[in-house]
């Protein structure tokens, strides 16, 4: 019970006899003299009465809306048009060593529209121990997204009529968890709350909401997924573009994707600022762009083009047949260990200037993690700036970016870690940064930003 019968009863009648009103109380009611008994006055028992009845009515009312508060439990299967989605026992501290899974489904024909309005979850900057994944679907869907911390995204859409949510936690820190609402909406609706959705036919258009006669909505998540035949490839083009501006893009952004799934390992750009990106060309039959903003500023947006190409339609600029520099990229660069390759004298070659065009990616970042496996060094970054990012895989919590890199040989060159560096080298099939003897790694000076920045646009 949240309130005693007894209790109430008994601060009732002080709180009344200490705030009738002066006219209650006439002489008829007081007692003569000092001494004498007190005389009950009917009409003072009476306005105190209906003091006490309307003060009960308004007590009980306000306990029984605290007893309808809705409990979050660990999961579980949620049917119907709208409602709410809260972690363990928040707004409490959610439990540690959980996974909770929500099942969302909707009517026919309609999406769910998922908007978190409270996330609170142990930080980190790749998510790793708790965090709630997003995905459209029930079983196999496509991963929406993983969030942590206080980070809030925009409206996330399903592709059908179900999601599902995950939140996991491990052995520590915990925090108040998350609070959700999701509602059904048509496919392919537009306005505020989301955009997005698949687009077949041989040629069309995706923009931001409110294109062109206002700028695009704080926290919207869209995603097109654009499907060719098989034996043809998609071309994309942006005739406008203008997306809040960030040096790593870290906030409002558009990213394109080889295939149907958001994988930073076949990410092909991530794109902000007010210059429209170059033609993007996939390499299957599938695209899938992104564009994300958060909370804060907002912008014109953009408006886009795709068609699909013949397969053969050459993606790169081939060099003419009269060329005899062969470019450095041709030559085969080696990413395993092998004990031959580590025994080469560790000596840098180059400079920035000569080595940036070779490689795949440019950044610099600040060494989290090193750990020893085998004969390399597996580390993760924290990245500073990225001024080429190739098929690198980027990892975003927050405003927090990172990505792993390997050197191939543990000692060369040689990181630590806590340390800033520049980081010139290859990707592997996974994503992942693999520098080699004969790459080039250098540490890091606040000085070295203004040849980089002239280097980001330059064309190799």
């Amino acid at each position: 019970m949240c309130c005693s019968s007894q209790s109430l009863s008994l601060r009732l009648r002080l709180r009344v006899s200490l705030s009738l009103p002066a006219a209650t109380l006439s002489p008829s009611c007081l007692p003569a003299r000092r001494g004498a008994s007190a005389r009950v006055c009917p009409t003072m028992w009476r306005t105190a009465s209906v003091f006490c009845a309307w003060t009960l009515l308004l007590l009980t009312e306000v306990c029984a809306q605290s007893q309808r508060r809705p409990t979050f439990t660990c999961g579980g299967n949620i049917t119907g048009e709208s409602g709410v989605i809260g972690s363990q026992g928040y707004p409490g501290v959610y439990p540690p060593n959980t996974k909770c899974v929500w099942r969302i489904t909707v009517p026919e024909g309609k999406v769910v529209v998922l908007s978190f309005r409270f996330i609170d979850l142990e930080s980190d900057n790749l998510c790793r121990y708790d965090y709630v994944d997003v995905y459209s679907g029930h079983v196999n869907g496509q991963r929406l997204g993983r969030f942590c911390g206080t980070f809030k995204p925009g409206a996330l859409v399903s592709a059908g009529n179900k999601m599902l949510l995950q939140m996991v936690s491990d052995a520590n820190t915990a925090g108040s968890g998350f609070l959700a609402v999701f509602l059904a909406a048509h496919p392919h609706e537009r306005g505020d709350q989301y955009c997005g959705g698949r687009l077949d036919k041989p040629s069309g258009t995706f923009k931001t909401p409110n294109w062109p006669e206002k700028d695009y909505p704080a926290g919207v998540t869209c995603s097109w997924h654009i499907v060719a035949p098989k034996n043809q490839i998609i071309e994309v083009k942006f005739e406008k573009f203008d997306v809040e501006r960030d040096n790593y893009c870290r906030y409002d952004h558009v990213s394109i994707f080889n295939g149907a799934e958001i994988n930073d390992a076949k990410r092909i750009g991530k794109f902000c600022g007010d210059s429209p990106p170059a033609p993007v060309f996939s390499e299957g039959n599938q695209l899938r762009i992104q564009f994300l903003s958060d909370l804060s500023l907002t912008a014109d947006g953009f408006i886009g083009h795709y068609k699909f190409r013949p397969k053969k339609f050459p993606t790169t600029t081939s060099p003419p047949a009269t060329t005899t520099t062969q470019p450095v990229t041709t030559r085969p660069i080696p990413l395993k260990y092998s004990v031959a390759l580590c025994q080469q004298k560790c000596k840098r070659r180059g400079t920035l200037e000569s080595n940036y065009c070779s490689s795949n990616f440019v950044i610099t970042g600040t060494v989290i993690t090193a750990v020893m496996r085998g004969g390399s060094m597996y580390a993760t970054v924290s990245i500073i700036n990225v001024y080429k990012e190739g098929s690198l895989a980027i990892q975003q919590a927050g405003k927090t970016m990172s990505t792993k890199i390997i050197i191939i040989c543990k000692k060369c060159p040689f990181i630590r870690r806590g340390l800033n560096y520049v980081f010139m080298g290859q990707v592997d099939e996974e994503g992942r940064g693999k520098i080699a003897p004969h790459h080039f790694v250098m540490a890091f000076k606040t000085k070295n930003q203004k040849g980089l920045g002239v280097l980001k646009n330059k064309r190799c």
